[in-house]
């Protein structure tokens, strides 16, 4: 078992994107070969020794609930946090901190984003405070990148190879600076952490697809099903 116990999957967007796909049905839930997307996030943490997940929800709640249970059928125990107005990312993730049990770390993962990404390494990457992201090369949707990566320390710097994976490990300090339920972008804790120095990336070079899109979410379809045969 790695040290991190303790996830957050952010749950709770509209699923914009996707358009006539989540008109009745949350983002989470959308099937990729067969499954939804949220019980292949939960599935691999716990396969990586993460058993206490909490969820944010917003946009058709009472589904992903009413699937997910309270964790049983994983081998987890699932925490709700229901957010009457949309905290974004940041906000949605601190909130939901106060939910699980009390620990030092804690992995952020977004619903819609179906990767292998190796926690073990994430968690080696990551400093004794501050954060550590999991990066992939520029997709072709944003080609002009967000980060760059300099001696394991992400920065800003240009050029800016590296993407956002919307997965990242964090020392609870650097979220607890933030009051609960209220809004921010999780980019805001993320660009105070690069300038203290404090937020490492590591560099994920398998399968990784964002089913907020809707190319996407083919693609990830496609895959799944044939690593499944």
């Amino acid at each position: 078992m790695f040290g991190i116990q303790r996830a957050i999957i952010l749950a709770a967007g509209k699923g914009t994107r996707l358009k006539s796909f989540t008109q009745h049905k949350p983002k989470a839930l959308m099937l990729i070969a067969g499954e939804p997307a949220i019980a292949r996030v939960i599935r691999h943490l716990v396969s990586n020794g993460i058993h206490d997940i909490a969820i944010n929800l917003h946009h058709h709640a009472k589904q992903i609930q009413e699937y997910i249970g309270y964790g049983e059928k994983f081998n987890a125990n699932i925490y709700y946090s229901y957010e009457d107005q949309l905290l974004n990312s940041g906000g949605g993730a601190r909130t939901a901190l106060d939910l699980l049990p009390s620990g030092e770390t804690v992995l952020i993962h977004n619903a819609d984003i179906m990767a292998h990404i190796n926690i073990q390494d994430l968690e080696q990457a990551c400093p004794t405070q501050g954060c550590a992201l999991a990066l992939v090369p520029n997709p072709r949707h944003n080609a002009q990148g967000d980060f760059s990566l300099h001696n394991g320390l992400v920065s800003t710097e240009q050029p800016t190879p590296y993407t956002f994976s919307g997965i990242s490990l964090w020392h609870d300090e650097a979220l607890l600076t933030y009051p609960s339920q209220t809004s921010f972008s999780l980019v805001k804790p993320i660009r105070e952490q690069i300038q203290q120095q404090h937020c490492a990336g590591m560099i994920h070079h398998d399968h990784w697809f964002d089913i907020g899109r809707p190319h996407d979410l083919i693609q990830a379809h496609s895959y799944y099903s044939q690593e499944a045969l």
